[in-house]
């Protein structure tokens, strides 16, 4: 299915999506099918922690923006309200990731999702959140 995921003026300054941040990440994520969204992206030393790793909260953001990134394919805007993290390998700052992201569960106003980041195939972070749809919080 492949389909490109429509911009939010709400996230045009995202420091991980946003188009108009000359800081931005730049992720760009792709529908894979009704509830996964995928995304490519290479770090560089810039986003190191330990010698050679990616640091651990940019591996959080990343996923964090994943899974935002899926709703948004959905049409619904969200925060997120609750985040778990499982870091089960290094990630390289330089490695080739993939980053995948699933809704598990949809009640308004409530979402619950997960993501992944795999190095070469491997799952080296996984993550689960609930996330808040925004028009119940106004």
């Amino acid at each position: 299915m492949l389909a490109t995921i429509k911009e939010r003026n709400s996230h045009r300054n995202c420091i991980m999506c946003g188009p108009d941040n000359p800081a931005s990440f730049h992720l760009k994520f792709k529908r894979e099918s009704e509830n996964l969204v995928s995304a490519d992206f290479t770090g560089t030393s810039i986003y190191q922690g330990y010698t050679g790793i990616m640091h651990g909260g940019v591996i959080s953001a990343i996923m964090d923006c994943a899974m935002t990134q899926c709703l948004f394919a959905k049409d619904i805007e969200a925060v997120t309200a609750d985040l778990k993290i499982r870091f089960l390998k290094p990630v390289p700052f330089h490695a080739p990731l993939h980053i995948t992201a699933e809704i598990m569960h949809e009640r308004y106003p409530l979402y619950r999702l997960k993501a992944e980041i795999l190095v070469n195939g491997l799952v080296c972070a996984r993550s689960e959140a609930k996330f808040m749809d925004l028009r119940f919080l106004q």
